[in-house]
């Protein structure tokens, strides 16, 4: 099989933080996604961690050492649709996750928490 090359560029997602109106990031960030594109289903991205050393800078300044490493992270809605749930289950508990059912059930109460304190508002 041979690949064809292509001088095409594909399209590079960036990861932005949204800012409030007293210039504090919000803790979640987004992608924004051009109209003919999609999501990634994963994400490869280099993690850097500063070692605390420093070695000479081409002149001659401070320059930090740091250690890089690969990461790779995937759209846990397209593992749930590829995977068996026991599987599923596995990835979110090794995620540090609960298992599904587990994380639905709280959800759901924490819903009917707010839905319940809601009303209780309008009431007053």
């Amino acid at each position: 099989m041979r690949l064809q090359m292509t001088t095409e560029r594909m399209w590079m997602p960036e990861i932005m933080y949204e800012e409030d109106a007293r210039g504090v990031a919000q803790a979640i960030p987004f992608i924004q996604v051009p109209k003919d594109e999609e999501m990634p289903k994963f994400l490869l991205i280099w993690a850097y961690t500063d070692t605390g050393e420093v070695e000479p800078g081409p002149k001659g300044e401070e320059m930090p050492i740091v250690e890089s490493e690969l990461k790779q992270y995937a759209q846990m809605d397209v593992l749930k649709a590829k995977l068996s749930r026991e599987d599923y289950d596995k990835v979110r508990v090794a995620l540090g996750l609960e298992n599904l059912s587990s994380a639905t059930r709280k959800g759901q109460e924490i819903t009917s928490r707010a839905v319940v304190n809601a009303s209780l508002k309008v009431e007053e």
